[in-house]
């Protein structure tokens, strides 16, 4: 690889600096922000709240305007007119940078991956909202896309090769260069660098690019030979399972809709990066593919509603069960544009996708208010069934059944984490801002010396608001934006043993445990050769091949019978580990020559399907001795 000189460098980014003047400025602070970021890292959680803010403004900002100078020069506007279009859209990044807090909500981090990938998108066409001009849109978007690329490798290169040479002085001058030197390294060579070497790759005269017919011929075979096939065997084996579930007349596993997207994009994407070239007479076939293409959509997408039907039915709508539905109406809609129209338009796959993605950020029919609605409606329809809805106020349960004390505790928690405490507001006579205000003052049981940082902070108001509905005892699940089925819940055990000595008194042998590896770790020594593994809820101990099993639901029981107790008398936080004397935590075996005791450092678990337990970890010690 050829690197450019530096003086060409220091050229093209003056010549980019000029071009782009507010792109770099809100590079410059996404930068900034995010050095400062890294060295407040859990230790000042208001500093690290705005440095998060500023690090999405940033981004958000330097996209606004690049979409906005795009704008200005394919309309040949003025140097006054350019201005003013980069002034409104750094006001608009500033105002974004007042509206979203993603440390008091997790929700926010959705919106602003939501407003990245419309602006994203607005650059694609920002150039390009003139009528026609078709070839040097795709033009335009190959250049982008190739310049991304090389500019992904540069950096790569550049920051590997200025880690080794910073490892190096560590190493032979002894100089002490902790992680995070390397991590704002990497930092400003992504978010500099890279977006200055990307920028000075931008084209520059829109409308030569219409008589641009050029095709990099490794673009087709990657679309030919990896796309279009791995798109063939993905819709193959989605029609097998639609023929599956019409023979046994079942309802589609709710995951099915992610793979139907994966579908969607991968012929897409492979029918996009063909487009030039679906005409020539060689690749008439291409044709072929992209209308079968979207003949085989349709009954897919009859497959995908009745998906996203069953869960938002039985669990209703969270963030991304919505988009989820927006995506497949909008499949539906590109599926009969392009089965009906015979000049297509390609512009208009990212002018909607972008559209649609800026109107589930805000507003009633965005996707928050509807999944905060949503959620907040089935909470009040179980606290109401049990007796705990009052004149429009919950009130603390006195007796629930298990199935909607794991469900409540469920959206409860989506709602407190995604939406924060406030969310719940109409519900309580408590002022839940005061309440958050009060609990983020609080001193952090994880990192002493300091407040609780934005992580224990939400499980702090997720721990108050189940104390003062009395549902501490229970645990629903909720992951990655999706309130779960409760009956196939997986709440989460962790115990420590109080007593840190360890008496070996009576015992020949110790041994580490080693609770992770389920294949086996063998130890040869003192005259032994021991081999340990785990299975589920059991750990194996092989002595000069004696096998001793040693099953944790032997102690499991009592001490959810302790979890429980604790829970009820609210002394622990949820996911607090629970300290119990070394008997709680002993098993013990024997095999025809050995007797073996293990004791648990700390042991944790999970259920699964509220009878099985799974995922069963610990540290301890094998205790070991002849007969």
């Amino acid at each position: 690889m050829k690197f450019p000189s530096l003086k060409n460098l220091a050229e093209s980014a003056a010549k980019t600096a000029k071009r782009f003047p507010f792109e770099m400025l809100f590079a410059l602070t996404a930068t900034i922000a995010t050095t400062v970021n890294i060295e407040l890292n859990t230790i000042a959680r208001e500093a690290e709240s705005w440095c998060l803010r500023l690090i999405m403004m940033g981004n958000l900002g330097l996209l606004l305007n690049l979409s906005a100078t795009l704008f200005a020069e394919a309309n040949g506007y003025n140097r006054t007119k350019k201005l003013l279009l980069n002034v409104v859209a750094s006001g608009i990044a500033i105002a974004i940078l007042l509206l979203i807090n993603p440390v008091e909500r997790e929700a926010d981090y959705t919106r602003f991956f939501l407003l990245s990938i419309a602006l994203h998108l607005a650059v694609a066409y920002a150039g390009f909202t003139q009528s026609g001009h078709i070839q040097g849109f795709w033009q335009f978007n190959k250049t982008l896309f190739l310049r991304f690329l090389t500019s992904a490798l540069y950096c790569v290169v550049l920051g590997l090769g200025i880690s080794a040479a910073v490892g190096a002085v560590n190493y032979l001058f002894g100089v002490n260069f902790e992680f995070d030197t390397y991590r704002i390294i990497w930092t400003w060579i992504v978010f500099m660098f890279g977006t200055i070497f990307f920028l000075s790759g931008v084209p520059t005269d829109f409308w030569v690019l219409d008589g641009d017919f050029s095709y990099p011929k490794g673009l087709k075979v990657f679309t030919q030979y990896v796309l279009i096939p791995l798109a063939t065997i993905y819709v193959a084996i989605l029609l097998a399972y639609e023929v599956k579930i019409l023979v046994e007349w079942n309802l589609p596993k709710g995951n099915v809709g992610y793979l139907i997207m994966g579908y969607s994009v991968f012929g897409i994407l492979s029918l996009l990066l063909v487009y030039p070239i679906r005409e020539h007479a060689e690749n008439k076939w291409l044709k072929t593919y992209a209308r079968s293409f979207y003949f085989l959509m349709l009954p897919l997408l009859v497959l995908l509603f009745v998906a996203i039907g069953t869960r938002v039915f039985k669990y209703g709508i969270t963030e991304f069960r919505y988009f989820l539905v927006l995506l497949a109406c909008w499949l539906l809609f590109i599926t009969i544009y392009f089965l009906l129209f015979k000049k297509q338009n390609i512009k208009l796959i990212p002018i909607t996708l972008s559209v649609l993605a800026l109107l589930s950020v805000y507003g009633p029919q965005g996707a928050f208010s509807v999944s905060e609605f949503s959620q907040r409606r089935i909470l009040v329809n179980i606290m109401e069934r049990n007796g705990s809805y009052r004149d429009g106020k919950f009130i603390p349960v006195k007796k629930i059944s298990k199935q909607d004390g794991n469900r409540a505790a469920a959206v409860l928690e989506y709602l407190v984490l995604r939406h924060d405490l406030a969310s719940l507001q109409p519900y309580f006579k408590t002022d839940l801002q005061v309440a958050g205000d009060s609990l983020g003052k609080q001193k952090s049981k994880w990192n002493s010396g300091f407040v609780v940082d934005r992580y224990e902070l939400k499980s702090n108001k997720l721990a108050w608001a189940k104390k003062r509905l009395n549902l501490n005892m229970y645990s629903g699940r909720y992951y990655d934006g999706e309130v779960l089925d409760t009956d196939h819940q997986a709440p989460y055990s962790n115990f420590v043993n109080q007593d840190v000595v360890l008496s070996l008194a009576g015992y020949d042998y110790s041994l580490n445990l080693d609770a992770y590896d389920s294949v086996g770790v063998t130890t040869r020594s003192a005259g032994l050769n021991v081999k340990q593994g785990i299975s589920k809820a059991q750990f194996s101990l092989w002595i000069n091949n004696e096998q001793i099993t040693l099953n944790t639901m032997k102690i499991i029981p009592q001490l959810d019978t302790i979890k429980l107790k604790r829970a009820a008398e609210a002394t622990e936080h949820e996911y607090d580990p629970i300290s119990v004397p070394a008997s709680k935590l002993t098993l013990t075996g024997q095999s025809k020559s050995f007797e073996v005791k293990l004791v648990f450092k700390n042991l944790n678990y999970v259920y699964y399907d509220n009878t099985k337990v799974d995922q069963v970890n610990g540290t301890g010690t094998y205790l070991i001795k002849r007969k």
